[in-house]
């Protein structure tokens, strides 16, 4: 089944001057008991940073923290020590297992956009841990490029304590890419720009595809297109 949410249906958080976010699911000041999470997916917030900006220090735990940075860079610092530059086309996980702050600030003159995603762990009370690689996902062509995974058998990935893997794709128009997914999955896509057709039913910008029990999903791009796919369990029993 194949539940499709218009890029009108995404929370637009108040707006604060430096920051425009869109909430996919129940964050903050949103809250809505029937889009608590889609699987171990709890948060996905589409993220605009004005330049010389950001998110001071805050604390985390328990969750499996994924940034993705689109345009622009991030500049972070945590209490594990990590102080880092995350670019344009890298990935960063934090664990923030039992307890870790961090800062995120856009220090340049430039706009960052950002997508973060937090994932309910595998299990509770993980050390806190830090992993960032330039997979540079915003330039490879016309395949689904795996950016995170809970399986250690990839090298050019990151690694996180969830059961779910996250893939990019940039397509290009009548581009078709296929995912096949064991059974008791679920496949969450969110489209960045561009139109696709996923089994058969249109994406546009902004828009989500929710999917349990779809073993094969074919995405066409109608135009070039940019979209994130994350496969998640369905049937894990902490969810």
């Amino acid at each position: 089944m194949l539940k499709y949410i218009p890029a009108t249906d995404r929370y637009h958080a108040s707006p604060v001057g430096w920051l425009s976010s869109y909430f996919l699911f129940s964050f903050a000041d949103y809250y809505d008991p029937g889009n608590m999470h889609f699987g171990p997916l709890r948060v996905f917030n589409d993220d605009t940073v004005a330049p010389k900006s950001g998110f001071p220090q805050h604390p985390h735990s328990e969750m499996e923290i994924v940034t993705l940075v689109l345009e622009g860079e991030v500049s972070h610092e945590d209490t594990m020590g990590n102080k880092t530059t995350i670019k344009k086309g890298e990935v960063q996980r934090m664990t923030a297992g039992t307890g870790i702050a961090h800062s995120e600030m856009n220090q340049k003159d430039e706009t960052l956009r950002i997508y973060q995603l937090w994932f309910l762990p595998n299990q509770k009370g993980l050390a806190p841990s830090y992993e960032q690689k330039d997979i540079d996902f915003l330039s490879k062509k016309n395949e689904l490029v795996p950016l995170v995974t809970g399986q250690k058998v990839l090298e050019d990935v990151v690694y996180m304590n969830s059961n779910s893997a996250i893939y990019w794709a940039n397509l290009s128009a009548d581009k078709t890419v296929m995912f096949k997914t064991f059974p008791i999955r679920n496949t969450f896509i969110y489209v960045k720009e561009g139109t696709i057709y996923v089994n058969g039913t249109e994406l546009g910008p902004n828009d989500q595809a929710r999917m349990t029990d779809e073993h094969v999903v074919e995405i066409r791009a109608e135009k070039d297109a940019q979209l994130i796919l994350i496969d998640l369990p369905g049937n894990e029993a902490n969810y």
